[in-house]
């Protein structure tokens, strides 16, 4: 048939809005008839021997120190990389033939840049194994072909998206180049650049093949001593209960026999939520169709590099002579009831969502209008609410591991986070930062929302190939957590952001409220479309990598905090109680610093994994003992703690602390009060005089000294006030109980109003802590950096004999030195930076930005990024003093000062009440 044949004209003459004049022409004669074969594009599948078997393939052992379900790209990569790492009494379990399920009929695509540096890293060592590694290990090519990556831009945004990436490739000596026009018509012909702003080329991008890498994947593991196993079905997950009441995976159940084993790694694509039922485990993703079609013989086409015009939303992967065309569309459809059976299976391919893509593929490459096509390919594959893969060992169940949900992008990320998955399941925690994969970045009471994970996931593949914005912000399953102060900030004009479900505020806009509103799935399915819709039109005007129109609001909530007072709602924090017996040994042991200072006093700290990289950062207060007082104080007999942890890793910190004390059998009790009470956080030189009306207890440096707590009343409502600040000003936090928060907060903003108290949001906490130099979780803070590299030496007790986790991993490396660091570094220029821009030292890349802002206070653009010596030695003072310092934004160089101390207040003045 020709690409748009008459039926598939039909709907898009219903759909004329969306279509080019080119695909609705009535003069056009097309073939009238869709083709009806349904096959993939490889020369070779296993699905031939599919269920040529009436058993398993080879005998099941009697036990395993893991198994490994699901024999696709990942849990192929995952049993490689277990035996690699020399864990080989490894089964994997595959119910049918390996790639059976989803990557039998990936595209297989290979984009080395992403808005990522871990996935960058990820997707590097993906590309070794694929292409260099395997091959050398047992002599058989995986089918990888380096072709070559073209990603498409029309207009300036996608442009300067493209150069952001080139930019970070640079740091990981990815060769790219950003090509013009013309230049791209000269590396391909067939290509209309008429409508072209420049497109970014990376020669070395590629396509994998997915049982060539399945099968060469598994054989390099059994060469090694593991255990493949196909037709081998699991029909459930054996789950014993300890001692001290923790869950832990016993074995496995098949149909052939059990294998006792106390490890589980859950890598069953669109089939994980089943699998992860039979243990008790909730695995929040959700399957869809996911289409393409293969063309016939295209001339001229051969050698081109695959394409991605992301404006379009659809890719043109080369296909030897001819071209698979697919994409990501506003009305996917859900596979609402999930067949067991479906192995090697394809769909019907729906023309009335497929059609969307045509116009683009056809605009970008014209000759598609008079190609046939050959086959349809329209399968399963699972999503998830945030577009990242799941990964990890579940809350639920200790030992059960998950390794799916890889929203098509299995096959790519495949050999980087199987080789994670392997680190993980074999020391405890992945190499790299891998926490945006972790299955605890999300809260517990979302995981097995149907609404949440439906309309995230509906979103997020829907924006798949949007510009990855700094600050964009979800519409999809929004106020799924309010904390108290929600309503009458909204009416303040209060532009929330979401973290972690909670509505957290983001700036305040001065033209009144705009609520966020219940998700329309873009119009599609039929939904009535918002209008009218304030927030979104706000967010939009974020959609740029220039300084936002409201610059000059968060520029007016940050000047208020230095110069005034500005209050901030914090209440999405988490707010953990630490008791028990054995609270004192968990706390001496969790925490990098030394908490058991006297009862009321407060301590910045870490908590490391055992490889001495910080798995958080949090304030820790020491309580008194008594009777309970809920939510403001726990009952205790001894020693307690008030663990106060960012609202948007919340989760990770429970799980983090709750493995912890289960591996070392503490007598613990970890408790949650994080619904339960408001916080906010008065800050900047007028703060005492304000609080001092409210609170009916002496704020002075000697009654109310840095660090310290107490409960207090406050307008006639008892408080934990704090005195401590994320912003690097005076200032105090109040920990509120809910039914309390109303009014003690008006109560502020009254006494505040003749000093000039404004709210402010997170987006002038984001400009106030860096200027500060204050570190931010998950950003110039990761589970791959150390306390020392990241400058915070102060907050370890090494000069006490106190041993805690990570500590002996601390003591080597400050005796070896630091072979990285973390500089800040600060530009004249007036142009905004927001992380991943280039660091270069002598012209030579040694690293990047984690973190970047406008400091409003200094005027100037600084941000934060972890400098490597390219030597590999020592990175000392002298050595960042010496080097002349140059930051790559978007190609543009800039030269730029690094600093050893923070350029504001870096003798700390402010915090304590000094101000000259």
């Amino acid at each position: 048939m020709a690409f748009v044949g008459r039926a598939v004209q039909r709907v898009a003459l219903a759909a004329r809005p969306s279509l080019s004049p080119l695909c609705r022409t009535s003069s056009r004669s097309y073939s009238s008839e869709h083709t009806n074969e349904k096959n993939v594009p490889y020369e070779m599948t296993l699905k031939q021997e599919s269920g040529s078997s009436s058993g398993p393939t080879k005998p099941l052992p009697r036990s395993a120190d893991v198994v490994v379900i699901g024999g696709g790209s990942l849990g192929c990569q995952t049993i490689y990389h277990l035996a690699k790492m020399g864990m080989t009494n490894v089964v994997l379990l595959e119910k049918d033939r390996l790639t059976a399920g989803t990557t039998w009929h990936t595209a297989g695509l290979l984009w080395q840049l992403r808005p990522s540096d871990v996935e960058v890293e990820l997707l590097a060592h993906t590309r070794n194994v694929i292409s260099k590694d395997l091959e050398e290990e047992i002599g058989l090519h995986t089918g990888w072909i380096q072709n070559g990556g073209l990603f498409i831009a029309s207009n300036k945004q996608r442009l300067d998206e493209y150069k952001r990436l080139m930019s970070l490739g640079k740091v990981y000596g990815i060769e790219s180049y950003v090509l013009s026009p013309a230049e791209t018509k000269d590396l391909y012909p067939l290509m209309n650049v008429d409508d072209l702003y420049g497109t970014l080329y990376v020669p070395k991008d590629g396509t994998m093949d997915p049982a060539g890498t399945c099968t060469t994947l598994t054989r390099a593991a059994s060469a090694r001593g593991a255990t493949v196993i196909e037709n081998c079905p699991v029909t459930g997950i054996q789950v014993r209960t300890d001692d001290l009441g923790v869950k832990k995976v016993k074995a496995v159940e098949t149909p052939h026999g059990t294998i006792e084993t106390p490890c589980v790694v859950n890598c069953a694509g669109v089939w994980a939520t089943k699998l992860g039922e039979m243990a008790g485990v909730k695995v929040p993703l959700i399957a869809m169709h996911h289409a393409y079609v293969v063309t016939e013989r295209i001339e001229g086409i051969q050698n081109m590099p695959n394409v991605r015009d992301h404006d379009a939303s659809v890719y043109l992967r080369l296909q030897g002579d001819a071209l698979s065309v697919g994409g990501y569309e506003q009305n996917p459809i859900f596979w609402e009831e999930v067949n067991d059976k479906f192995a090697f299976s394809l769909f019907d391919l729906d023309w009335d969502v497929f059609m969307q893509h045509i116009e683009g593929a056809i605009n970008r490459v014209p000759v598609l209008e008079q190609t046939g096509i050959k086959s349809t390919v329209c399968g399963p594959e699972s999503f998830t609410a945030d577009h990242k893969p799941l990964m990890g060992e579940a809350p639920e169940v200790r030992g059960f591991f998950l390794g799916c949900g890889f929203n098509s992008a299995g096959m790519m990320l495949g050999g980087g986070c199987g080789r994670e998955l392997a680190h993980w399941i074999i020391h405890g925690r992945p190499e790299r930062d891998m926490y945006g994969y972790d299955i605890r970045r999300f809260h517990h009471s979302l995981t097995d929302n149907k609404r949440w994970i439906r309309e995230r996931s509906h979103e997020s593949y829907a924006k798949n190939y949007s510009v990855v914005f700094p600050f964009d912000e979800p519409l999809a399953s929004r106020n799924m957590r309010q904390d108290p102060f929600h309503q009458i900030l909204t009416e303040q004009g209060c532009v929330f952001q979401e973290r972690h479900g909670w509505e957290r505020p983001g700036w305040f806009n001065k033209d009144g409220a705009a609520p966020v509103k219940d998700y329309d799935y873009y119009g599609a399915y039929e939904k009535r479309k918002n209008t009218s819709y304030k927030y979104n039109e706000l967010l939009a005007k974020e959609y740029t990598f220039d300084f936002p129109p409201h610059h000059d609001v968060i520029k007016s909530e940050c000047l208020s905090c230095r110069h005034d007072v500005a209050v901030f709602d914090m209440s999405y924090f988490g707010k953990f109680y630490l008791t028990g017996p054995d609270a004192k040994k968990a706390a001496d042991w969790l925490f990098t610093a030394d908490v058991n200072k006297k009862p009321g006093s407060t301590v910045y700290t870490c908590m490391l994994n055992k490889r001495g990289g910080a798995e958080a950062d949090l304030t820790v207060s020491r309580l008194e003992p008594g009777t309970a007082n809920l939510p403001l104080a726990p009952e205790s007999n001894g020693d307690a703690y008030y663990l106060a942890i960012g609202g948007g890793v919340a989760e990770h910190n429970w799980n983090h602390i709750r493995t912890v004390l289960q591996d070392q059998g503490f007598r613990c009790q970890l408790t949650d009060h994080s619904e339960d009470m408001g916080m906010i956080s008065i800050q900047g030189p007028k703060s005492r005089e304000v609080l001092q009306e409210v609170l009916d207890t002496d704020l002075s440096n000697e009654a109310f000294p840095f660090s310290s707590h107490k409960v207090v009343a406050a307008a006639g409502h008892q408080v934990r006030a704090m005195r401590l600040s994320f912003v690097g000003e005076l200032g105090w936090e109040l920990h509120i109980p809910k039914n309390s928060c109303i009014p003690v907060y008006q109560a502020v903003m009254a006494a505040g109003a003749k000093h000039g108290i404004i709210n402010s949001g997170y987006r002038a906490i984001d400009s106030l802590s860096i200027e500060k130099g204050y570190r931010h979780w998950h950003a110039d803070l990761r589970p791959d950096d150390t306390p020392l590299e990241a400058g915070l030496a102060f907050t370890c007790k090494l000069k006490s004999s106190i041993p805690f986790q990570g500590r002996d991993r601390l003591e080597k490396q400050k005796e070896e030195g630091l072979r990285r660091r973390i500089v800040c570094f600060t530009i004249d220029e007036k142009v905004p930076m927001f992380g991943l821009e280039a660091i270069f030292r002598n012209g030579v890349p040694v690293g990047h930005l984690r973190r970047a802002d406008y400091g409003f206070y200094i005027d100037k653009t600084l941000g934060y990024g972890y400098i490597r010596n390219p030597d590999g030695g020592v990175v000392s003072a002298d050595f960042i003093k010496s080097g002349e310092f140059t930051l790559e934004r978007m190609g543009v160089t800039y030269q730029a000062k690094a600093h050893i101390k923070t350029p504001f207040d870096p003798e700390n003045k402010r915090v304590k009440g000094i101000y000259d």
